[in-house]
């Protein structure tokens, strides 16, 4: 089997590769290389299909909730997402700081 590199595709060529690969009877390894696509990717494809219909083959990469789509767990969950993150951001300042003045003390 080759390794295929990734392309962009289509939510219409997802769904026309994975009902071939589906009637057909193909294995994924076969399908991969008629339609130039990795195995893996007819493999997550048909499995997400199978769970959720076409639904499971829309890319979702990049996309947020607007917040008047988010429950109030939803929400606390961000706010508190990004409140570790301003703390982990304040937390590696203070070390930075610190070395800073520990490397200046010794030059001194």
């Amino acid at each position: 089997m080759t390794m295929i590199k990734g392309r962009k595709t289509t939510l219409q060529e997802r769904i026309d590769i994975v009902i071939d690969h589906i009637e057909s009877g193909r294995s994924y390894a076969e399908t991969a290389e008629k339609y130039q696509i990795s195995y893996q990717q007819i493999y997550q494809w048909v499995q997400k299909y199978n769970e959720k219909g076409v639904d499971g083959l829309v890319d979702r990469r990049g996309r947020t909730k607007p917040e008047e789509e988010m429950s109030e767990v939803e929400k606390l969950q961000a706010e508190n997402r990004i409140l570790k993150a301003k703390l982990k951001r304040k937390e590696l300042e203070n070390l930075f700081l610190k070395k800073l003045d520990e490397i200046e003390r010794r030059r001194s």
